[in-house]
């Protein structure tokens, strides 16, 4: 399976953001063999506005390949649902729960949950969540199943980022703990390409869209560079899901 791998367009109705998501579609649908799905792991929209879906809606539409996301501390789960997923729901708790679903790619599942925390930019794998998660693990059995979600579990050693991240990574530990089906585990949040190991499996980072974020031993004024170029992860996974055999490329959008 070839996934591409996105996050973090931030879309907010500017022609500074919609610019530079515009080039990672282009760069996308320029590639000579055709991924088996676009992954974008939260931020789509930058306040949650249903004007953002809209414009975020069309971007994904414009793809050629099979668009699937996860919502991000930006975004606002009821509109998320309302514009990108179709889903009809009354204003209230409902509205608000959890956005976890399941989506099969080339003989993998891709297990898209929310480690948002509505009104937070931290990160939480609630209780519904994680039964959810472990449930479908279960269900899938020997299906090579990857978790994506928009909060890193494990520190990149960054103050603000890390102060922002997934607050109850032991419990994602616990779930993944003794499933062989889980090659790895994919997120976004960072606005920088990293690799790490979580729970004994590579835990992949994608690049920003809107935006890098400049780290702490590099030069440079503010939090973020506006200027470097948007970025991509190719995830290259086997048909048995192991492990040790994914492999992630990085790459710039000029």
């Amino acid at each position: 399976m070839l996934l591409a791998h996105i996050s973090d367009l931030h879309l907010d109705g500017s022609e500074f953001a919609a610019e530079r998501a515009a080039r990672v579609v282009a760069y996308l649908n320029g590639l000579t063999r055709r991924p088996d799905a676009v992954l974008v792991t939260g931020d789509i929209a930058d306040h949650g506005g249903p004007d953002e879906y809209a414009e975020a809606a069309k971007l994904l539409a414009g793809i050629h390949a099979p668009a699937f996301s996860c919502p991000g501390n930006h975004d606002d789960r009821a509109n998320y649902r309302a514009v990108l997923l179709g889903e009809v729901t009354a204003p209230g708790p409902a509205s608000y729960r959890p956005v976890n679903r399941v989506e099969h790619v080339a003989g993998h599942a891709l297990l898209l949950c929310d480690s948002t925390i509505p009104g937070a930019d931290e990160g939480l794998l609630d209780d519904e969540t994680l039964h959810w998660l472990a449930r479908t693990l279960d269900e899938l059995g020997d299906t090579p199943a990857i978790p994506a979600f928009h909060h890193p579990p494990t520190p990149l050693h960054h103050p603000y980022l890390d102060s922002i991240a997934l607050t109850n990574a032991d419990r994602l530990a616990e779930v993944l703990a003794g499933r062989a089906n889980v090659p790895a585990v994919l997120t976004g949040h960072a606005h920088t390409p990293a690799a790490a190991t979580f729970a004994g499996r590579p835990l992949l980072v994608a690049p920003g869209v809107v935006s890098t974020l400049r780290l702490p031993w590099e030069n440079g004024l503010g939090l973020t560079d506006r200027v470097a170029p948007p970025g991509v992860a190719f995830h290259v996974l086997p048909e048995n899901g192991a492990a040790d055999a994914v492999i992630t490329h990085f790459r710039v959008v000029p």
